[in-house]
Formats: structure tokens, sequence, C-alpha cells
């Protein structure tokens, strides 16, 4: 959904720019493998869950490895974590998929003037799109397709971004003004998961030799997911290794 915007930096005062890259800032979190085991034990309360994680880890590790294999997937939803994401709008058009166990929050072009931030494809990007729906594969493009490709998306950018300013120039509203916009520009984004929704997202956004069931993500996206998996595995490790360990299927 829409919302206030992130950031006051005005657009009017910057040069457009190209990026072939995401950003993904943890900005805070309530999520440790504790709360696993916390929640799973609802029926002996008594326990303390951190201090058994301490003083038993294998317990621990065993009762985590065995909710994820068969699947008990209410323990892994007790946990937060928020990101901050700068990345495309077609991304942004693919993360609202993931609906169960997220939240989200997108700066918004009614509020404000967006800033000429635009996505072109770096030379490790893979261009083209080989056989038919369901069995195609991407393989490396030409230089003369990398060329191409900066070249045309570069210049479509300019040329949107000119008549949206021209727009905003004339009076137009800037929630109509932004219609001119193309989905490679950059938005940015607050994203509120548990464990077990990112779980979902990592399964089908990312592509991992774990994993029991292939996945074609779109790179953009993956991108994306790639990261927010560095920084969910520094916290909760043992759910992240269970995850890993029964084929990166969400409980």
């Amino acid at each position: 959904m829409e919302g206030p915007p992130v950031s006051d930096t005005a657009a009017s005062d910057l040069k457009p720019s190209f990026r072939s890259d995401v950003t993904v800032e943890l900005v805070k979190h309530a999520a440790t493998d504790s709360d696993v085991l916390w929640a799973a034990r609802v029926s002996t309360a008594g326990e303390q869950s951190l201090d058994e994680l301490q003083k038993d880890p294998e317990r621990s590790k065993g009762l985590i490895n065995y909710l994820m294999r068969d699947r008990h997937g209410s323990p892994f939803e007790h946990n937060s974590m928020t990101f901050f994401i700068s990345a495309p709008i077609f991304v942004f058009r693919e993360f609202m998929r993931h609906r169960v166990g997220w939240s989200y929050n997108e700066e918004s072009g009614r509020y404000r003037e967006l800033q000429p931030v635009f996505y072109v494809p770096s030379a490790e990007r893979k261009l083209v799109q080989e056989g038919r729906p369901g069995k195609y594969v991407f393989v490396e493009g030409t230089e003369a397709q990398q060329e191409l490709t900066g070249r045309v998306m570069e210049d479509s950018y300019l040329q949107a971004y000119e008549a949206y300013r021209e727009m905003l120039a004339a009076g137009v509203a800037r929630e109509v003004a932004r219609s001119v916009l193309p989905v490679g520009l950059f938005s940015s984004m607050y994203a509120t998961c548990n464990a077990r929704s990112l779980m979902h997202f990592l399964g089908l956004r990312t592509q991992h030799e774990l994993a029991a069931v292939p996945s074609f993500p779109q790179r953009e996206i993956e991108m994306v997911g790639e990261k927010m998996e560095q920084h969910w595995a520094k916290l909760m490790p043992l759910t992240y290794a269970a995850f890993n360990a029964n084929g990166r299927v969400a409980p």
C-alpha cells in the first residue's frame, strides 16, 4: 500500500541516475531461534526457551528441525523483521503477490516529487529468454544487445522524466503526472514479515542448490531475496539451517 514518503529529498535538486543494484536494510527486528522454541512449548510454559537454547543447543536444534521437517509452521510466526528496500517498481509489483504474514508501506508519488533514479541491468544480467513458457531459460546477451538495452532504457527514462517534470511545472498534480513514469523507476518501502512468511518468499523468489522444489524467479526480485536472506540467517541460525536442511520449503 502507498504511504507517506520515507525521504524528503527533492527530486528537482537531483540529476537522473541509473542503478543495477538494490538496497535492503534490516531496520528493526524481534527475531531469534528462542522465539520458535518458546512458541512451540506453550503446553510446557514453565520452560525457559532461551536458557534451554544455551544449556542444551542440540535438543533445541532437534526441535526446530522437527518442526520444519514435519511442517508445524505456526511456531515460526512469533517473530518480526522490518526491512527497508529500495528497488525498481516492477520488483514491488511482484512483492505484492506475497500477502500472508507481510505488511508494506511504499513511498507515494501523491505526496512527493519522485526521485529520478532508474534501473539498468548490469552486464551480468542474462538478457535473452529461450524456450516456451514453463520450459524456458535465460542466456547471456551479446555485447550489441547489452549496449542496446542500456541505451534504449536510459533514453526512455530521460524522456519520461522530462515529461513528468514538464507537467509538474505546469501545475499538474503529482498523482496525475506520475502516470508517465516507467516501472524501472526506483521506489522504496518498509516490508515487515515473520520467519515463516519470509521462508515462503525465499522458496519462490530465490534459486538454491538445496531447494527441493525448483523456482524460476526474476533476477531483480531474487537480488532482494538474497540480501534479506543474509540478514535473517544471522538472526535465526538454527531456523535457517533447518530451512536449508529440509529443502527450503516453508513449513
